[in-house]
């Protein structure tokens, strides 16, 4: 019987590079498993105007203009721009780009994308409506005519997400989903975008699942091929599946866990403080709230009861106390000091002061205070339950009685956008500084293309109106900063909302994981290595 040759050396380290090759692959291919306490709320990209629900959609559906590491505008979906007029800017589109599906990206989607982000169902019309009217010069060329000048028009072509026409057409999905109408639609749950990853599959509130994407244009800075993201409520189920190595990353570890997770081997946090504040908002507009012990009128109406309840938050406990120094307390509506010039008079906050509340309270007409409903999320901010809980005390010591109503983020915006709600939180910011993005959308008056769409206590001031309308189009910097100055001490004076702070965002990851964390609190998948 013939003994088996033995392999010769050469054939031996063939093998050795083979299985090297091999392991070398399997340690490639790598999965992200991450967490934060709410889920996406649809993948509709312009359903909701949501950082989460931004965030994840911006890993499959793509802009025009995109963001570096530092928050830079880049060339993305489009190459070149040029701002052939005031008034008119002119984009060349990335060739051979194409959606999920195969089918070629072109001028028709950018138009097509563009008008359906205006529907009055979007959530970022306000921004879309912004870029003017767009139109097809040829298949990789498109045009935006502005009525007027737009200041910051390529940091709102940032905010666009661009979607197949044809895909849409075929889905009977031309409109976009109406989210506070609580409409299911085929994008509600399917997504076909361009962009690196694509979606696998959706179980909402349980587990959303991607795929890299072979077919994308851009460069993969990171080494990871699949994205398992999982919601998870409970404060300390998230930080032990992040101990215990079956997360990678956790969004928004708990602020009470956060000494114990520096401590823990295996384990690093990432500290940065967000372009977002959190504010609390009052129904300005009704002759009589819906929440409220008050019948015949609304206490909201009157400035004084609104200085009241400003007077009456004591900002130091909440920063030390509930957000474990996780906040940079503010006097501003402005998610960065840059979007107010880092003008320190109009940082300053109405100081803690419950003698001055409880007179104002008296002022008014209110000694014995009133009650009222405090609607809140209680899984999209840092402590954003708790901070409610800790207000309505604080509160009730010029007696108001609060009651906290907190929700889910999907039930809570739903009912807020509704405008159903006597007193609301909501955080505002993202990726751009500039004040625009908090002026026209949040601080104006409710009127036609998402302007004031998010001023859900409906007040109306046309002195505040005409600064902040005028800051949009105002090409001179010297000038548009003394209108934005104007504007935003305009609601300063009128206390249309009351600002608490701005979060400090720390992410917590595991200790072979490298991820950029940049102050819009925006997680790029593309860029995570996990050894």
């Amino acid at each position: 019987m013939n003994s088996p040759a033995k392999p010769s050396a050469a054939l031996l380290k063939v093998a050795a590079c083979a299985a090297a090759l091999a392991l070398h692959a399997a340690a490639g291919a790598q999965v992200l498993r991450w967490s934060s306490q709410g889920d996406l709320q649809t993948l509709d990209p312009y359903s909701q105007n949501e950082l989460l629900t931004n965030s994840i959609n911006g890993q499959v559906y793509e802009t025009l203009i995109g963001r570096d590491r530092q928050l830079n505008l880049v060339p993305a979906l489009a190459t070149e721009w040029q701002q052939v007029t005031p008034t008119l800017w002119r984009m060349k589109l990335r060739p051979e780009v194409k959606f999920h599906d195969g089918r070629a990206f072109s001028a028709d989607d950018v138009v097509f994308s563009v008008e359906r982000a205006r529907d009055p169902a979007s959530g970022i019309r306000v921004y879309a409506s912004a870029l003017g009217e767009v139109r097809k010069i040829d298949p990789l060329t498109v045009e935006f005519a502005l009525p007027q000048v737009n200041p910051i028009f390529l940091e709102h072509a940032a905010l666009v997400q661009m979607m197949s026409k044809s895909w849409c057409e075929q889905h009977d999905a031309v409109k976009p989903q109406d989210f506070k109408a609580k409409e299911i639609r085929h994008t509600t749950l399917n997504a076909n975008g361009t962009g690196p990853f694509v979606v696998v599959s959706r179980l909402p509130d349980n587990k959303t699942v991607f795929k890299r994407n072979p077919n994308w244009w851009g460069k993969f800075d990171g080494n990871v091929q699949e994205v398992v993201y999982t919601p998870i409520k409970s404060d300390s189920t998230r930080t032990a599946a992040l101990l215990s190595g079956e997360l990678q990353l956790v969004l928004d570890p708990p602020p009470q866990d956060l000494d114990r997770l520096r401590a823990s081997a295996g384990v690093k946090v990432a500290d940065g403080v967000e372009n977002r504040v959190i504010f609390i908002g009052m129904d300005q507009g009704r002759d009589e709230l819906k929440y409220s012990s008050v019948k015949g009128s609304n206490p909201f109406k009157d400035v004084r009861v609104r200085k009241a309840l400003y007077h009456a938050v004591d900002i130091e406990t909440l920063r030390t106390s509930v957000m474990r120094g996780l906040a940079r307390p503010t006097g501003v509506m402005s998610p960065s000091p840059l979007g107010n010039f880092n003008d320190a008079e109009l940082e300053k906050r109405l100081p803690f002061d419950l003698p001055r509340a409880r007179t104002l309270m008296t002022q008014a007409g209110y000694p014995n205070g009133f009650e009222v409903t405090l609607d809140c999320p209680n899984n999209r901010y840092i402590n954003d339950e708790k901070i409610c809980i800790a207000l309505a005390g604080m509160w009730s010591q010029i007696g108001i009685k609060v009651n906290v109503n907190a929700q889910p983020r999907a039930l809570y915006f739903a009912k807020a956008e509704k405008l159903d709600i006597s007193m609301y939180m909501l955080g505002w910011g993202g990726t751009i500084t500039d004040a625009e993005v908090m002026l026209t959308p949040v601080l104006r008056s409710r009127g036609a293309n998402g302007v004031g769409y998010f001023n859900w206590g409906d007040y109306k001031n046309s002195k505040l109106d005409e600064l902040a309308a005028a800051s949009s189009v105002e090409p001179d910097r010297a000038k548009r900063e003394q209108l934005i100055k104007a504007a935003l001490r305009e609601h300063n004076e009128q206390v249309h909302h009351i600002p608490l702070h701005r979060q400090v965002i720390p992410w917590a990851m595991r200790s072979n994981v490298e991820a950029v964390h940049r102050p819009d609190n925006w997680l790029e998948w593309r860029w995570v290595t996990v050894r």
